[in-house]
């Protein structure tokens, strides 16, 4: 597994994981970008499957962003085939709060924008912590499960009824 301890750079190397220009990448994606390292973003994970990196803009002390490495769409085009890439999301940003010593994971946010209300057109899970330490502007645009923001099990309820 490629990841690192508490904020050092991942020790990884991205050209055996960088879906480079073809299949999976989308080149208008800033994300795709972030995750082929041509933003000079710090990754903290990387394997085939999903990629972490801390949110520009946090809504809490700890808020890491948990991609697909091959580009995915938004939420709303998941079906039950991507339960397992949800949950290996769900996964790695458990184990990256953990490293970080995030230790109450009861004071935990995990979630999606529904669109319109995602700023990036590519699958990103945020993973906020403490949530009991977000700031009101951050507590309301990460509600759970309100209009614009989803939770994880209300999210993976709405793929297996598809």
């Amino acid at each position: 597994m490629a990841t690192n301890e508490g904020s050092e750079p991942a020790n990884v190397c991205i050209s055996k994981i960088n879906v480079g220009q073809g299949e999976g990448y989308d080149k208008k994606c800033i994300f795709c970008k972030v995750v082929n390292n041509e933003m000079g973003t710090e990754i903290l994970h990387v394997d085939e499957e999903v990629s972490c990196f801390r949110d520009i803009k946090p809504g809490a002390p700890h808020h890491y962003l948990v991609v697909p490495t091959r580009h995915v769409g938004n939420c709303k085009s998941l079906s039950k085939e991507h339960v397992s890439l949800v949950e290996k999301m769900v996964e790695i940003g458990m184990e990256i709060l953990q490293k970080n010593n995030v230790l109450d994971l009861s004071d935990v946010r995990f979630g999606f924008h529904w669109p319109p209300f995602c700023s990036v057109s590519h699958l990103h899970l945020h993973v906020l912590a403490p949530a009991s330490q977000m700031g009101f502007m951050s507590r309301l645009f990460y509600r759970p499960n309100s209009y614009w923001f989803v939770t994880v099990s209300l999210f993976q309820m709405a793929i297996v009824v598809r």
